[in-house]
Order: C-alpha cells, then sequence, then structure tokens
C-alpha cells in the first residue's frame, strides 16, 4: 500500500514502496525492492531513479525558489497602498486558485494511472466523510486567512518568526486533548521558541509606528488553526486512505464557499472586489503566482521529507525561512535593531533542539541517570596528583 503525506496546503507526491500481501521470503523481497525503489513524483516529474543526493538538492532547490518567492510576493502584495483590509479578499483569491491547481491534479493522476484524454478523465470518488471536510476546511480558512490579514499589522519577518514557533501550540494541544508526554529537549525547545518571540515582538513594537497587538492575536489564531489541521489531515487520510490531492480539493473548495458566504454578509467582498479591479495587475495577477508558488512549494517540502527525512526537511525549512526574512529586510525597506538577530536566534536554536529531539529523547529520568553514572565515576577514581609537561 502507498504512503501519502500532506500539509495545509495539500501535495500531490505518492510514495508507493510496500510490500506485496504474499508469503515471499526476505530475500526475495529485498531484491525486488532493490529493483524497483520506492516511486516519488512531483505533479509530471519522476523523481524515482534519481540518487538521494540528486533528490535532496533538487527539492533543496524548489523550497527555496518557490517559498521566497512566496514570501516575497506576499509582501509585495501588501505595499500596494490602500490593500491592507483587504487580507480576506487575498484569502478568497488564493483559495478559488488552489481549487483548479487541486482539480488539475486530481486529473493529472487520473490521467497517469489509467490514460485517455486528459479532459475526459473521471477524478477518483471521495474517500473521505463530507463531515470531516467541513472542519477541515474551517481550519484551513482559519490558518490562511488569519495568516494573510495578519500582515496588515504586522512586519512580514514577525510574522515568519511566530510561524517557526508552531511546536507551542501542538505541545501544549497534545499534552491537553492527547495526554501525550514529552522529553526535556521539548521543553527547552519550547522555552527558547517562546524566549525568543517575546523579544522579537518587543523589539517590532519598539521599532515599527504602525505596530497593533490585533496582528499578533491574528497570527496566533492561525497558529492554532495550523497545529489541528495536521492531526486532523493525519487521522483522516490514514483511516480513509484518501489522496492528498482529494483533501486539498475539498479543504479549499468548501473553505472558499465559507469564505464567500461570510464576506458576501458582511459586504466586504464587494469592496475588496471593487479595489482589486483598479490594481488588476498588483492584486489578480501577482494573487495567481503567489498562490501557484505555495502550491507548489508544499510539494517539494514533501519530497524532501520523503527523500531524506522530517529532520532534514525541519532543518532546510527553518533555513528558507532565515533567508525570506533577510530577503525581506533587503527588498523591503524597514526599520532594523540588533535584537531582531539576537532573539531570532534564540528561536533558530529552539527548532534545533526540537529536531534533535526527533532523534534523541532525553528525559528527566536520563539526565538523574547520567549524573549518578558520572558519580559513581567520580567516586571510583583515585585522588591523583598531575602533573603538567611544559
Amino acid at each position: 500500500m502507498g504512503s501519502r503525506m500532506a500539509d495545509n496546503t495539500g501535495s500531490v507526491i505518492t510514495i508507493n514502496g510496500g510490500q506485496s500481501a504474499g508469503s515471499s521470503p526476505p530475500s526475495q523481497r529485498k531484491s525486488s525492492s532493490s529493483e524497483s525503489p520506492p516511486e516519488m513524483r512531483i505533479l509530471c516529474f519522476d523523481l524515482t531513479y534519481y540518487n538521494r543526493t540528486t533528490q535532496f538538492l533538487l527539492s533543496c532547490a524548489g523550497v527555496f525558489i518557490l517559498y521566497i518567492l512566496y514570501g516575497y510576493l506576499q509582501e509585495l502584495i501588501f505595499t500596494v497602498e490602500g490593500f491592507k483590509p483587504y487580507g480576506w479578499f487575498l484569502t478568497l483569491v488564493q483559495f478559488g486558485n488552489y481549487i483548479i491547481f487541486g482539480l488539475v491534479e486530481r486529473r493529472l493522476e487520473g490521467y497517469r494511472i489509467s490514460g485517455g484524454s486528459f479532459w475526459n478523465i473521471e477524478p477518483e470518488p471521495r474517500r473521505i466523510p463530507m463531515k470531516t471536510y467541513l472542519v477541515l476546511a474551517a481550519l484551513t480558512l482559519g490558518t490562511m486567512g488569519l495568516s494573510n490579514s495578519s500582515l496588515g499589522y504586522l512586519n512580514y519577518p514577525t510574522q515568519v518568526i511566530f510561524k517557526c514557533c508552531k511546536l507551542i501550540p501542538v505541545l501544549v494541544g497534545s499534552i491537553l486533548i492527547q495526554g501525550k508526554r514529552y522529553g526535556l529537549l521539548d521543553f527547552a525547545a519550547a522555552t527558547c521558541m517562546c524566549i525568543g518571540l517575546a523579544w522579537f515582538t518587543l523589539a517590532d513594537s519598539q521599532m515599527t509606528p504602525n505596530f497593533n497587538l490585533l496582528g499578533v492575536a491574528m497570527i496566533s489564531g492561525a497558529l492554532l488553526c495550523d497545529a489541528a489541521i495536521g492531526n486532523v489531515q493525519e487521522k483522516a487520510m490514514r483511516e480513509h486512505k484518501a489522496p492528498s490531492s482529494e483533501v486539498v480539493f475539498y479543504s479549499y473548495g468548501l473553505g472558499f464557499v465559507y469564505l464567500f458566504v461570510i464576506m458576501l454578509v458582511t459586504g466586504n467582498f464587494f469592496s475588496g472586489f471593487a479595489f482589486c479591479l483598479e490594481h488588476p495587475l498588483e492584486t489578480f495577477g501577482y494573487g495567481f503566482l503567489f498562490s501557484l508558488s505555495g502550491y507548489l512549494g508544499i510539494q517539494f517540502v514533501l519530497a524532501l521529507v520523503r527523500s531524506s527525512g522530517a529532520p532534514i526537511a525541519a532543518t532546510v525549512t527553518t533555513a528558507r525561512k532565515a533567508v525570506t526574512i533577510a530577503f525581506s529586510f533587503v527588498l523591503f525597506s524597514k526599520p532594523f535593531t540588533i535584537q531582531y538577530l539576537w532573539s531570532g536566534l534564540i528561536v533558530v536554536l529552539g527548532i534545533y533542539l526540537n529536531v534533535y529531539s526527533k532523534k534523541n529523547k532525553l528525559t528527566i529520568a536520563d539526565i538523574r541517570q547520567r549524573l549518578k553514572q558520572v558519580g559513581a565515576k567520580i567516586a571510583r577514581s583515585p585522588s591523583r596528583k598531575f602533573l603538567i609537561e611544559v
């Protein structure tokens, strides 16, 4: 059975490296696996027969190029004079584009599997219940809409720093809801993120004249929704064996309906549409490229996860965020203070500890045991005088 992964923007990457149901001996299965490596595709590009180094380099290049472009276009759109109140309309445009991308992706998958005419292909029937998609669409709308709208009240680097600290709501939610237990390194990582985030936000409030706590509330709400999305997606896709293209199509399709109705009722749709008609290139044009880069970017992230593992992918995406922040200060004029650098490094330290903890589970009991071992060695060693040769 092939496995699939998804994020809040969906994925098209599929891995079909499962074993057959027969009772062939391990040596035969190993030989078959070596002859036919697990399939890995990004849209119509087949990366299966590239070596791991090439897969890693291609995935890294895609992540950096597409997400730097994504961040640049997002900030560029909000530099249009008068656009800041229309962050939700940008989300509506983004969702509409994602519906189109998801539909094309589903047809590409059907065409690759069954062949025939591209336009006459019928996508696979829906596997996940609609009630699950109703919840998932609301969470997707929350994380994307609040994230986009927060740029009207925050600097782009501050928004990125908040996104780096997704571990905090995930950690708290897992403890309160699922009763999970975490090691000492996880709590140390969350502490570093909290300190760095608070320091960065304080520096931003002092340096930015238009700093608004509403932006902090928005991006915090986006993180809470984002933390819940992963659990809902993972559970639904595991239970119903649904492809990621289905998840993204229905999540953004229903999210588009939600937001369209809300904006019609509040009247914000007509004002946003009128503003965008006055600036079609800066809104609809850049919005399309913004959506396309984000949609493709997550697929390169998942390719990186498949080829190199989640810890390496987390390290690469963290480096990408650091480069994006640097580009933001270079390409868009904004005040700078050294506190941005120090607080950002503390957040990076927290991310590193979180990645390191995935491979090395260190608990308080482990520390006590190691201290006892060190104490026992010191107690057994006789006191000696050491001579230093010069």
